[in-house]
């Protein structure tokens, strides 16, 4: 290769090195620009405040409470079953519909246990006869005998016949209660309150008394019970505010925890604390009127131990959490903002409840955190603004097109 080759190689060798230099110094020094322009729009920076949302440190009346997980169980829980043989004539409910006490239900086959009892009626009026034929005996002899015509054995044997005859009425009234009640059996009445299930068994099957299916299943649901569980560390809390004694006031939850079910009222603390699980288990009252528990539906509870009054409360957005525990921000008078530690106590749904770090009256950042640093400078925005329409957006775009 001749000495100009190579001359011109080499120059076209620095054309390129030195354009590719020139090009890393301009988006260099455009980096530097936007970074440097983002910092200045930052927290903290000079660029101007941060926009936020304010909100104000409030005193309200707020309940402590206890959640629990908990089930819905019937107040009360009966299969009714047949208590005598036969076949079932008749049912005479509907399943799914509500029946009162003593309700006829389902009839089962009267005839054998209504001809029982006309049986039993008829050997007692049998041996009313003789009873009192021997209470006539009885009579005569005691006269012949203090005339003394009569001789004492024959007195004694008329005596205790009456006394036998009147023990056999006895037994046959007994009879006729046994067989009356055999007879009101065959007529299968409600014992509770309450709603059917589906029925277990169809007209024209036999049934016994040893049938362990029943008929059908009847559950209370006015009132209802739910049964839920607490850690043993919330035991002492709950016998200091009485619940031993029952009265707290219980709110049933849905499984989201937003939605209240029904409100009720702590019945029964358990006696004992579940080893396993370290739980106790409580159970309370519903008065569901509106049916919106239903036996075995999971729910959550919650047990309001007491309500503590003047309470201190934030927005639980205000709320951040960082390696030192929960802090929040304080917009101070000239719109700076310190970066300040709380306790929090309970936190339910949008609202938090603080033990100490603020004080009623002074003004926090509900939303913009992220963009703050301590000391940052901030700019108080309305949540609820309304956006600019598309047509001013598009006019907007189009003045600014114009003016540059």
């Amino acid at each position: 290769m001749s000495k100009r080759s190579l001359f011109v190689i080499a120059g076209c060798l620095l054309l390129v090195l030195s354009w590719w230099s020139c090009h890393r110094r301009t988006d260099t020094a455009q980096s530097s620009a936007s970074t440097g322009g983002g910092r200045r729009g930052g927290a903290g920076g000079s660029g101007g405040p941060v926009p936020v949302v304010a909100g104000k440190v409030e005193q309200k009346d707020v309940p402590i409470f206890l959640d629990g997980l908990g089930t819905v169980q019937a107040f009360n829980t009966v299969t009714v079953r047949p208590r005598v043989d036969g076949e079932l004539t008749q049912v005479l409910f509907r399943e799914g519909e509500d029946v009162k006490t003593g309700d006829l239900l389902a009839v089962v086959d009267p005839r054998p246990y209504q001809a029982a009892m006309d049986q039993a009626v008829a050997k007692k009026a049998q041996d009313e006869a003789q009873l009192g034929n021997a209470q006539v005996v009885l009579k005569r002899n005691t006269e012949l005998l203090a005339r003394k015509v009569l001789d004492e054995q024959t007195f004694d044997t008329s005596k205790f016949a009456v006394d036998q005859f009147q023990a056999t009425v006895q037994a046959d009234q007994a009879a006729i209660d046994n067989a009356k009640t055999q007879l009101d059996y065959t007529q299968i009445k409600s014992p509770i309150d309450g709603r059917t299930g589906i029925r277990l068994v169809d007209v024209g099957n036999v049934v016994h008394a040893t049938d362990t299916s029943g008929i059908v299943v009847i559950t209370q649901l006015q009132p209802i019970s739910v049964v839920f569980t607490l850690p043993e560390q919330s035991l002492q809390a709950i016998l200091n505010q009485g619940g031993a004694h029952g009265g707290l006031p219980v709110s049933a939850l849905d499984r989201g925890n937003t939605t209240a079910l029904d409100q009720g009222s702590l019945t029964v603390v358990d006696n004992e604390i579940d080893q396993t699980t370290g739980t106790v288990k409580l159970k309370a009252t519903f008065p569901n009127n509106d049916l919106k528990l239903w036996p075995g539906k999971f729910v959550n509870a919650r047990l309001v131990l007491t309500t503590r009054k003047n309470a201190t409360v934030i927005p639980s957005s205000v709320v951040q959490r960082g390696p030192q525990g929960t802090y929040a921000y304080v917009i101070k008078p000239d719109k700076s903002v310190e970066m300040r530690r709380i306790k929090i106590a309970q936190t339910e749904a949008s609202l938090a409840l603080v033990d100490n770090g603020l004080q009623p009256g002074e003004e926090v950042v509900v939303d913009g955190q992220y963009k703050l640093q301590p000391g940052a400078h901030v700019e108080l925005t309305n949540p609820h603004a309304p956006s600019p329409s598309p047509e001013r957006k598009s006019q907007t775009r189009t003045a600014k097109t114009t003016k540059s």
